[in-house]
């Protein structure tokens, strides 16, 4: 099993930035896909962005050019950089791992909230 704990989150303005950083333990895997999932107010969990191990990243089209996400195989961590921050950036932000042997594991998730 993999636990997931993240960092970061809170309120900002809109056009700033925040940082997200998420940290597994456990049976963590070397080869697997770490990454950012969110969900808003009365909406589906919907994917941010996401990094596998090679360092291949996959990002949603509403936040390519503003968001970054980053991860330090090392620390078995991967970080969320945001950028020109918009209210409809406001949701729930969850950390996700998943590798080839078991179902994906999500941590508790933390707020993000932006204001106009």
């Amino acid at each position: 099993q993999v636990q997931l704990v993240e960092a970061g989150g809170g309120l900002v303005q809109a056009g700033g930035a925040l940082r997200l950083s998420c940290a597994a333990s456990g049976s963590v895997r070397s080869i697997n896909t770490m990454g950012w999932f969110r969900q808003a107010p009365g909406k589906e969990r919907e994917l941010v962005a996401t990094i596998t191990s090679g360092g291949n990243t996959n990002y949603a089209d509403s936040v390519k050019g503003r968001f970054t996400i980053s991860r330090d195989n090392a620390k078995n961590a991967v970080d969320l950089q945001m950028n020109s921050l918009n209210v409809e950036d406001t949701a729930v932000y969850y950390c996700n791992y998943r590798d080839f042997f078991r179902a994906p594991s999500w941590g508790q998730g933390t707020q993000v909230t932006v204001s106009a």
